[in-house]
């Protein structure tokens, strides 16, 4: 038995980095992207190699096992481990050196490969394996793991780029591993010499042979290659501190050629015909795992064939060359990098994308990389089918056609010990189906614990019992990662699934995607950690990283694990099974790991696999406070539509305002109100945005009257008076922000919407009940045929129409759903839709100016009142300004205002809205330049909370300052969020401008044409 406490002194004392045996950090561990778990003792994040000697000094002195971990992407489980954790990523993560004369650069184990392309690329030069995790991984986990990547068949695997290998070995000894038997351990040659004939027969000749060791490096013909034979050792051998490795000259132009063929049999028969054409990457993948809106060729299958040259015209010479020598039904051939970066992505998201099936159930990895002899790929794939077949499961293969190499997740059901009975068989016989291609069981992920234990079928008893005595010779005391590669656990152990409820967990939301059930909806994380990659890093065609992104804001000002999306995922998985996070609900390191969500839904878009932690805060939050007082926030700003409204209907804006001017006041009322001493409060309008609009409505008819009188017959003013009159009717939302706080927004929204021929309403104050028009009203319906939509009635036209009332507003109920407070959103949801109904009954558009409140309407709305059919009806008619113009106003041409525009995409417009209709608004406007992505870091009510304001500018100053900062002179800064303009006035003391103002602005002297 371990002692914990000894551990972990002795840790402390003989380590500079941290140490950390708590709760939060071995729950981040248990995982990888694999189907395994383990749970650690403790994770030690070194600061150098003489940190690692002494871990591993002080974890052998007490028997306890080490894994080294980098980015924590691996597949087969190796990343995982029941000791103490090496975590590179925090402090070993530099670039020591890049030599542009030699081609070589000089890394530690912690340094992301994207760090590395971008800091290659001012030379010309850079790495050469690239694989779809490009942006997280590490060169030490690449180097664990042999991994390869998508220009393999240009230049080759992690082990062909490795020079030399700094190493601490499992007793202790530093050592630098080379050629010429560099670096080796006592013992080793004697026992490679000794077994000269295994090695030269004993491995099977293909370019993605990655499992077992690689002892044939050793041969002396090979140059006895200690470097290459300790890569794909997944951290049994040693720990790598440091590598120099090698570089590779970049081709100055890329071209990519789309090839579609019926399907990935005919695909994958087609790929090694490539080869000669001297391709940088042949990659395939089916119509299973694409968009049908993605843009490529018709066919059921594709092979992604890269071409390289000295120039554009030579890059795409060498890509039409291939289209013609290839036999396809379609093609597609792209030399723009934005447009080589989208099909790439489409690519690299299959990782994640194909954890699900088209039809929604659940994939998993288990045989994910397997590789044959490329010109054996088509019928190994049609073995590989009917095995499928045979077991009842279901897959879509993809990866790397032009080495043979092929990923796939199948549905195997490991929830249940029938279905995970069925995950051995079918993993045992199709290893002989692999070996029958003369295969390897890893083509690039490594064994681990996935496949370790089928190495006898691929190598033998004798090959792998020499695999043993190698492992001995390095780490005679079984240290390092023990249970990989050699003396496995077995394949069907340790599977993290195990430990999960199997009754539905009692939840607010309805979790559609997922059946309902928590658990299910917390799987979707499989760990390929998109949400932990940073902006600017290279895409596999070598260019720049989309910048777009929005997930994980957080995570990118921090770079801690436990802010990324992942992270929380892995707190709450470990949540609900309760062995290292023991609190449930009540727990508070799932508490601290979501308080710097900002709730953006990024995740909901950018992560592959469609994880949304927003909703999943939300949730937690729901649970955490119930019975329970909550933080001074969430009363002072998930109630704001609450207290704005109270400030309204007292008529006290101008009190409240002055007030708040008041230094000493402010900071008393943002004391306790649990607001960021830093932060300003807002003024709030003196007129509401509907006080506006009932003085508008009740000036236009006393105008009608007035006509009238005059004999002058025109359309009455509830229906698009002006430019709108006899329009299609739409309604638009008095969202909170725009009612209280910028209510020049929706003035300007007015106008424009007018302005385009659109008769504009605003939702009643009071619930009526819609009778059509030809049918008899029943009791209490009132006799209009229709709503009243001026905004400011309180009732059904007829008896007791004069008797008090109070006024309810609509509200999307965003800032209830942030702060957890899901009883009283549901609350308030139910009474817009009450409200909302006569307009439901008739399919009234519903125009959303705050691009937040549109998505709660699209999102929370239907997901957190599932079992009220008129959520999903309104959810359905909502739509963004631009949207509603473009769907309602389609011949409408908006005001010429040729500007540069400068800004950021709403980050609940990138994740569930959509920006296409905005982008072709502000094109036709002459509104030039791309907005930035990311997130303001405001983020409602996040980045006024006490304790959020350092995270909350960090996030701003990541693209959205430096964009508005640098922008041409006359730019108009866009921002369509309150919390956007609020952030870019506080911080860089710009206005920000809703699109709508900006039109509306542009109308003044316009002809309309």
């Amino acid at each position: 038995m371990t002692d914990l406490g000894a551990l972990r002194a002795g840790l402390r004392k003989a380590v500079r980095g941290e140490v950390a045996f708590d709760a939060t950090a071995r729950a981040l561990t248990t995982m990888d992207a694999s189907n395994y778990r383990r749970v650690p003792l403790g994770v030690v994040s070194p600061r150098d190699a003489d940190d690692v000697a002494a871990a591993l000094s002080v974890c052998r002195e007490h028997g306890v096992p080490v894994v080294p971990r980098g980015g924590g992407t691996s597949i087969a489980g190796q990343a995982t481990g029941t000791g103490v954790v090496l975590d590179f990523t925090r402090h070993m993560n530099r670039i020591v050196s890049v030599d542009p004369g030699a081609r070589t650069a000089v890394v530690q184990p912690g340094v992301v490969l994207d760090r590395l392309q971008d800091a290659a690329a001012p030379h010309g030069l850079r790495f050469g394996p690239d694989p779809s995790t490009h942006s997280r991984c590490t060169l030490g986990g690449m180097i664990g793991n042999n991994s390869c990547g998508s220009h393999s068949v240009a230049w080759g695997t992690t082990a062909d780029s490795v020079r030399e290998l700094s190493v601490v070995t499992g007793d202790g000894a530093a050592v630098r591993l080379g050629q010429d038997w560099a670096g080796a351990p006592d013992g080793l040659r004697p026992l490679v010499e000794g077994e000269l004939a295994r090695l030269r027969t004993g491995f099977p000749d293909l370019p993605r042979r990655i499992s077992g060791y690689a002892l044939d490096a050793l041969l002396p013909e090979k140059g006895a290659d200690v470097a290459r034979s300790f890569c794909g050792s997944e951290g049994t051998l040693g720990v790598l501190t440091e590598a120099v490795v090698r570089l590779v000259q970049a081709p100055r132009a890329r071209a990519l050629a789309v090839l579609a063929y019926p399907d990935e049999s005919a695909a994958a028969e087609a790929a090694a015909g490539l080869l000669p054409h001297g391709p940088l990457t042949v990659e395939g993948m089916a119509a299973d795992l694409v968009r049908a809106d993605a843009g490529l060729p018709r066919g059921g299958a594709w092979l992604f064939v890269e071409t390289g040259g000295a120039d554009a015209g030579e890059a795409r010479a060498r890509a039409d060359t291939i289209v013609r020598a290839a036999d396809v039904i379609d093609s597609l051939v792209v030399t723009d990098p934005a447009g080589m970066r989208a099909l790439w992505r489409l690519r690299e998201d299959a990782s994640g994308t194909a954890t699900r099936m088209p039809d929604g159930s659940e994939a998993w990895p288990g045989w994910e990389d397997c590789a044959v002899p490329p010109a054996r790929l088509g019928p190994y794939l049609r073995d590989f089918r009917a095995l499928l077949t045979a077991h009842g499961l279901r897959g879509t293969p993809y990866g790397h056609f032009g080495d043979g190499c092929i990923h796939v997740r199948i549905d195997f059901d490991l929830m249940t010990a029938g279905g995970v009975g069925r995950f051995r068989r079918f993993s045992e016989e199709l290893a002989e189906v692999v070996v029958s291609h003369g295969g390897s069981l890893s083509g690039e992920h490594g064994d681990g614990q996935a496949r370790a234990e089928l190495l006898p079928k691929m190598y033998g008893s004798e090959m792998v019992a020499l695999f043993e005595r190698v492992k001995g010779v390095w780490d005679p005391d079984d240290l390092l990662n023990p249970g990989m590669l050699v003396r496995p656990h077995r394949l069907d152990e340790n599977l993290r699934f195990a430990v999960l409820p199997r009754e539905p967990v009692d939840v607010a939301f309805g979790y559609p995607a997922d059946g309902g059930d928590f658990s299910a909806a917390v799987r979707r994380c499989v760990g390929v950690a998109k949400c932990r990659t940073a902006v600017g890093g290279s895409g596999a065609s070598g260019s720049s990283a989309s910048s777009g992104d929005v997930m994980c804001p957080s995570f990118r000002v921090t770079g801690e694990e436990e802010h990324s999306t992942r992270g929380r995922a892995r707190l709450l998985h470990e949540m609900l099974a309760g062995e290292v996070v023991t609190d449930g609900w009540r727990s508070t390191e799932v508490r601290d790991a979501l308080d710097l969500c900002l709730s953006c839904k990024g995740c909901r878009s950018d992560c592959p696999v469609g994880v949304d932690m927003a909703t999943y805060k939300a949730e937690f939050l729901h649970h955490h406070y119930e019975g329970r007082r909550r933080p001074a926030a969430h009363y002072a700003m998930g109630w704001l539509p609450l207290w704005l409204g109270l400030v309204a209907r007292t008529r006290t804006a101008r009190v409240v305002n002055l007030l708040a001017s008041v230094r000493a006041l402010a900071a008393v009322a943002k004391r306790v109100g649990g607001i960021a001493p830093e932060r300003g409060i807002p003024a709030v309008a003196r007129e509401t945005f509907s006080r506006w609009w009932a003085r508008r409505f009740r000036a236009r008819v006393r105008g009608f009257v007035r006509d009238l009188k005059r004999g002058v017959r025109r359309p009455f003013p509830g229906f698009g008076v002006g430019a709108g009159s006899g329009g299609e009717v739409v309604v638009l939302w008095p969202d909170t922000f725009t009612e209280h706080l910028s209510p020049a927004v929706g003035r300007a929204a007015v106008d424009v919407l007018e302005a385009a021929g659109l008769a504009v309403l605003l939702p009643p104050t009071k619930a009526m009940r819609f009778t059509p028009a030809g049918e008899e009203a029943g009791a209490g319906a009132g006799v209009f045929s229709g709503p009243i939509g001026d905004g400011v009635t309180k009732g059904p036209i007829g008896f007791g129409a004069f008797l008090p009332r109070r006024r309810r507003r609509v509200c999307c109920g965003l800032t209830y759903v942030s702060t957890g407070q899901l009883d009283r959103a549901r609350t308030v949801m139910r009474r817009t839709l009450d409200l909302m109904e006569p307009y439901l009954e008739m399919g009234t558009p519903v125009v959303v100016l705050e691009p937040s409140c549109a998505a709660a309407l699209r999102t929370d709305l239907p997901e957190l009142l599932h079992d009220d059919p008129r959520a999903a009806r309104l959810a359905a008619a909502v739509t963004t300004f631009a949207e509603a113009l473009e769907r309602h106003a389609p011949h409408w041409t908006p005001p010429r205002l040729d500007r540069p525009a400068v800004g950021q995409t709403h980050c609940h417009q990138h994740a569930v809205l959509g920006d296409a209709a905005d982008r072709r608004l502000r094109e036709a406007a002459g509104l030039t330049g791309p907005l930035a992505g990311g997130c303001c870091g405001l983020a409602g009510n996040f980045g006024f909370e006490k304790g959020h304001y350092e995270v909350s500018t960090a996030c701003a100053e990541e693209q959205l300052l430096p964009a508005v900062r640098g922008a041409a002179d006359g730019a108009v800064v866009l921002a369509d969020g309150f919390s956007c303009r609020t952030q870019l006035e506080q911080l860089a003391g710009r206005r920000g401008r809703h699109l709508a103002e900006v039109l509306a602005e542009g109308l003044e002297g316009w002809d309309g044409g």
